[in-house]
């Protein structure tokens, strides 16, 4: 076959969006030729959530390979790591939740900053993370393609231009069918093609990307942890769905397949849990949701870089042939960089994967910070400070979001407290509730460089602790909902709860838990104001918008009845701050534990 055969296909960009991620692919070279590998390397990022700033707190260090515990991230520590590891045979990528659950510098202008920040850093692929869907899916597709905020309009920086990366999750599709009927239309005209997309679905979101590194393609298949639904608000993805991980990877492949590309890596936002305090390159990874992608994706599929929980190891994996595939991830907040050397034959244009040596670098910084990207993060830090360093209230002692044995955590149980607050007029709410995952940092009681003094909160410093600016509302629950509620928090019931969560409670409600009792009897004892819930009496209940639409598995929430809407969680946070200074961290006695 001759360059004039070469097979044209317009394959996941226009799935969504009418571009190309895949063209111009060329015939396999004569099997007569003698083999010659030539080298690509991976530099990756995974859960960066907007931390232009180095992070703070223990989100800011990490442990070494030398298990020293050293400070770590940064965007201008990033930008000087990822220049000393590229080199001319370098494709970058990420894992998701680049954006999402992001500081104020960056979620005041809608994450733009830090989609930004990752062209400049020279990202070419990015696997969309649940947190990619926080402001919905229009929202991601503005910021993939470009255009002024519909509500808010452009940044100081003027009409968003997009992402200049591509972004992609193979398990998003559409529900309907019919929604966008021409995507398919779009793949090209090979009938193999046209039937495996119809019997697949219709893609929401390109299902791959192509890139050419030393005359070899490399296919990327973007995935993004099913459990979605339930971790995002509802109404912002109410026409998608996220289906199994491992399903979309396989179909995936084989559109790469068809077409000739053989060097396949999974860039996918799931993951696993570790044995705490390991070296960066330790295979440390409990196998879980993560290691079942990582080990039963297609076995054309030659390596699976992951993300979503935050942790950080290097592990190699049995695919479905028995042979050996990496499996990896960096941590998050921009603390490591995955790189991943590897070699690709040019004659089968697959990956050898015995050359396949990776390494997760800590993005320390002892390193000089690059000159660009400090300017850069100094520019959007300059536009925000007026709202980002104005006071808003004092605390006495640092007030930390983490959990004691009961579940309930001081900031925790602080911000149900507020948002009883800001319900109780209008809202008539009686107690509230705020799942611990929204918690997103502790509060601080020393001053930070921008000078505010001991005990002072900023506007910033609230927003970083609740960023995701959550509509409260109110509904109406039975007491026997209100126990069943309480039962959703753990594991073995009907809702799949992958682990406890316990919510955290307002002050006037209580109830005792039991560690053993089977599911269903575990929660006894609830009382409101001193006075026991009968299973008869409607309760109104106060959560942000995520609970209310069911998320974080607690469907019972959807069953509520009168829903009324009230004001941001951030707003009712602030108002709160303001409105009872100084604040003392409060007592976490609100749940009794039993054996």
């Amino acid at each position: 076959m001759t360059s004039r055969s070469f097979l044209r296909l317009a394959l996941a960009g226009a799935v969504a969006s009418g571009g190309l991620l895949l063209a111009g692919l060329p015939a396999d070279a004569s099997k007569t030729h003698k083999p010659r590998t030539v080298p690509v390397r991976l530099l990756a990022l995974n859960d960066f959530h907007g931390h232009l700033e180095p992070p703070t707190g223990s989100s800011g260090r990490m442990v070494d390979e030398h298990g020293n515990t050293v400070d770590a991230g940064g965007a201008a520590y990033v930008a000087t790591h990822m220049k000393a590891l590229a080199d001319r045979n370098t494709i970058a990528v990420a894992q998701g939740d680049l954006i999402g659950a992001t500081p104020l510098i960056s979620a005041a202008y809608h994450d733009e900053p830090t989609v930004e920040l990752m062209g400049k850093l020279g990202l070419k692929v990015a696997a969309v993370g649940n947190h990619e869907f926080d402001e919905g899916y229009d929202e991601l597709r503005r910021i993939m393609k470009g255009g002024c905020h519909p509500v808010d309009g452009c940044s100081p920086a003027g009409k968003w231009k997009g992402a200049a990366f591509d972004y992609v999750g193979a398990n998003v599709l559409f529900k309907n069918r019919h929604e966008r009927t021409d995507a398919l239309s779009a793949l090209g005209n090979s009938p193999q093609i046209k039937k495996l997309m119809a019997d697949w679905g219709v893609p929401a979101l390109p299902p791959v990307s192509v890139k050419w590194m030393n005359g070899v393609p490399i296919g990327f298949i973007g995935l993004v942890t099913q459990t979605t639904p339930t971790i995002v608000t509802s109404e912002g993805i109410k026409n998608i769905k996220f289906v199994d991980e491992v399903k979309a990877a396989n179909v995936a492949s084989k559109l790469l397949t068809l077409v000739g590309v053989k060097a396949q890596v999974v860039l996918v936002h799931e993951g696993d849990q570790v044995t705490p305090s390991q070296s960066p390159d330790a295979c440390s990874a409990v196998p879980g949701a993560g290691n079942r992608i990582a080990t039963q994706v297609d076995a054309e599929i030659d390596l699976v870089l992951s993300g979503h929980s935050h942790q950080a190891y290097l592990c190699t994996v049995k695919d479905p042939r028995g042979r050996d595939r990496l499996f990896s991830q960096g941590g998050s907040f921009g603390r490591v960089i995955t790189q991943v050397d590897l070699r690709v034959d040019t004659r089968t244009r697959d990956i050898d994967r015995a050359s396949t040596v990776a390494d997760n670098h800590v993005v320390t910084r002892t390193v000089a910070p690059d000159p660009e990207i400090t300017a850069f993060v100094q520019t959007w830090k300059d536009r925000v400070s007026g709202v980002a360093n104005r006071p808003v209230g004092t605390i006495t002692a640092d007030i930390p979001n983490v959990a004691v044995a009961s579940g309930e955590s001081p900031l925790g149980n602080l911000i149900a407290d507020a948002q009883l607050a800001a319900t109780r007029t209008g809202g008539n709410a009686q107690i509230a509730f705020m799942n611990p995952g929204g918690v997103r940092a502790s509060l601080s009681y020393a001053g930070s460089p921008a000078g505010e003094g001991d005990g002072v909160v900023t506007y910033g410093e609230a927003f970083t602790v609740q960023p995701f600016n959550n509509l409260m509302q109110v509904v109406t629950l039975t007491g026997a909902q209100l126990k069943t509620l309480l039962e959703q928090q753990f594991t073995g019931g009907p809702n799949n709860q992958p682990f406890n969560r316990i919510l955290q409670p307002s002050a006037n409600l209580t109830y005792t838990y039991s560690q053993s009792a089977p599911w269903g009897s575990k929660v006894s004892n609830i009382m409101i104001d001193g006075q026991p819930v009968t299973d008869t009496q409607t309760i109104r209940v106060a959560a942000n918008n995520f609970l209310v639409g069911g998320g974080d598995a607690f469907p019972v929430f959807t069953e509520g009845t009168d829903l009324w809407s009230g004001p941001l969680d951030i707003d009712a946070f602030v108002d709160y701050l303001g409105q009872n200074n100084p604040i003392a961290p409060p007592a976490t006695n609100r749940i009794t534990v039993t054996g």
